[in-house]
């Protein structure tokens, strides 16, 4: 059974990134989550990283058709 809901580690993992990203995503408000318990631990649900994730293809989509290759772009990163 998938779990419901989330730490940052299993969510940086999931995005291949650090754990201070995550903190930065959920402190920007990219990225939903709740607080649980007094010392305020931070879960994020699965639907919450599905529908960020959904969002972040959707923005790159955009940016990709608003920026398109010209002359003189390459691919050398």
């Amino acid at each position: 059974m998938t779990a419901r809901f989330l730490t940052r580690k299993q969510v940086a993992d999931e995005l291949a990134v650090s754990t201070s990203q995550v903190y930065a995503l959920i402190r920007r408000g990219d990225l939903r989550h709740l607080k649980v318990g007094g010392r305020g631990l931070q879960r994020i649900g699965r639907e919450d990283l599905e529908a960020y994730i959904e969002r972040t293809y959707a923005e790159t989509e955009r940016w990709i058709a608003e920026h398109p290759f010209g002359e003189g772009d390459d691919d050398t990163d």
